[in-house]
């Protein structure tokens, strides 16, 4: 079965299994010890982190390992929070970092700091300018920058970030940049003059449990307590020695493959983003087409289920993933897609390992309109819906799946709307699908009351007047305002 969800975790990486079996046999002993066995230990713990340290470009004593990616997050955030203390309490993230992040930055406001979210345009980018902006705060008391958080890649849509340009601010006012490497990593070394840096090993094919934090010297940081002395203090307890040693090993590794296999990929991706608009209607490609990680392609089905196309694709023998609405826990929109402004419903991330044939990228495209043409005649999507033919469903004036006319009891602006469909207690993709259904029973110009209640349609609503060329004209309660354009 093709595994097409790298960016989530990878498969050990054969280097790595060879490291690890041997450290296994060698590296058990507590390197901290004097005697033989911990000497033996402390030498293989030195040269794993040399090595790493080399791929990250920082010095080995600026480098120490944690027991995951989120781990090193949450203690290089708060760390640096803290021994920045006395220059002010504002964060400052991009609107899109990984949730690890998000969740930091809920923490700090939980005790009483500030954080400010930088917004990202629809490609998933910030502006480097913006960011910068927002790194000089208003100038009242305390409302200065103690640190700032900006992802090197964007793990659901694997857009680059400004990195470099963002460092430079920061280098301008004094403001330390955590960077969140762990998509980029694997791929080449992070450019600018970062002050921070974590990454996650099972994202380059080493064990999961493996975390890197690098805190350059001159960094004011003072480690969450309790600290103990493994680790320069920022990261107690004691280290599984044979997942790190094949950590930083199978890091050397991908490197050195990286640039061939970086274009190889890229060409291969390229021609997912091309195809897949040609062989399935209705399909939006997010990210940004240029700058982006070489492996990663994220696309959108109108009128589709995410999580019923990922068993569809499953079925037919892919591994993908989503960030869909449907396919979380919370039923909530993701909010790297939301922040992008871009349609959630039928979302699929699909991100090549290394080594991926060509011939499984060929599968995937010959699979994929069957698997969506499934999902949608199992959600009774008509085609008028799909071609956005201006004709309407069967059914009266608010009749059929769309529910009645009129809107609910008090609600003025239903009465003012040429036609109301009532899509409460559905969940999207059905609201969407609804609208589309009866848009063209309406003139040009008129409107369309849609009320939802699902949380997914306050993103999806005007993600699909976008991309259909409606207007969509905001939302009052669960309300969605739709004037027909086109």
């Amino acid at each position: 079965m093709p595994y097409f969800d790298a960016a989530s975790s990878l498969p050990l990486h054969p280097v790595a299994r060879q490291a690890l079996l041997a450290a296994l046999d060698e590296g058990w002993a507590d390197p901290a010890r004097l005697h033989r066995e911990g000497r033996r230990a402390r030498l293989l713990l030195d040269a794993a982190r040399e090595a790493a340290a080399g791929a990250v470009g920082c010095r080995p004593d600026e480098l120490v390992f944690t027991p995951s990616g989120t781990r090193s997050l949450h203690t290089g955030i708060a760390g640096a929070l803290a021994g920045r203390r006395r220059a002010g309490r504002a964060l400052v993230v991009s609107a899109v970092e990984h949730s690890a992040v998000l969740h930091a930055a809920e923490a700090h406001e939980a005790g009483g700091g500030t954080v400010v979210r930088v917004p990202v345009d629809r490609t998933g980018r910030v502006d480097a300018a913006a960011f910068g902006a927002a790194l000089r705060g208003d100038g009242s008391p305390g409302s200065g920058t103690a640190l700032a958080c900006l992802q090197s890649a964007n793990h659901e849509v694997g857009t680059e970030q400004p990195v470099e340009e963002v460092a430079g601010f920061c280098a301008e006012v004094g403001v330390p940049l955590l960077v969140d490497a762990a998509q980029s990593l694997a791929w080449g070394p992070v450019p600018g003059r970062w002050s921070l840096l974590a990454a996650s090993a099972h994202k380059w094919g080493g064990p999961g449990g493996v975390g890197l934090l690098a805190v350059r010297k001159g960094v004011r940081f003072a480690p969450p307590a309790p600290a103990d002395e493994r680790e320069s203090g920022r990261s107690p307890g004691f280290a599984d020695l044979p997942a790190i040693v094949a950590a930083a090993a199978s890091l050397r590794a991908v490197r050195a493959e990286a640039d061939a296999e970086a274009a190889r990929l890229r060409a291969l991706v390229d021609r997912v983003r091309a195809e897949v608009p040609a062989l399935v209607p209705d399909v939006e490609v997010v990210g940004d087409p240029v700058r982006r990680l070489p492996h990663v392609v994220t696309f959108s089905c109108l009128y589709v289920d995410g999580e019923a196309l990922l068993h569809a694709l499953d079925r037919a023998g892919f591994s993908v993933s989503s960030g869909s609405s449907c396919t979380s826990s919370t039923l909530t929109p993701s909010h790297v897609l939301r922040a992008m402004g871009v349609l959630s419903e039928g979302n699929v991330r699909v991100s090549l390992p290394p080594g991926t044939a060509e011939a499984d990228v060929d599968a995937f495209l010959a699979v994929l309109p069957e698997a969506v043409r499934e999902v949608r005649d199992r959600l009774r999507v008509p085609s008028a819906a799909v071609s956005d033919a201006p004709h309407a469903a069967a059914g009266g004036p608010g009749g059929g799946e769309g529910g009645g006319t009129g809107g609910p009891e008090g609600t003025d602006s239903g009465r003012e709307a040429d036609l109301t469909v009532d899509s409460r207690g559905k969940r999207c993709p059905i609201p969407v699908i609804e609208l589309a259904k009866v848009i063209g029973r309406v003139p040009v110009g008129g409107t369309v009351l849609l009320l939802a209640d699902d949380e997914a349609a306050r993103l999806d609503v005007p993600a699909w007047c976008e991309m259909r060329g409606h207007e969509y004209l905001g939302v009052r309660g669960h309300a969605h305002r739709v004037r027909r354009t086109a």
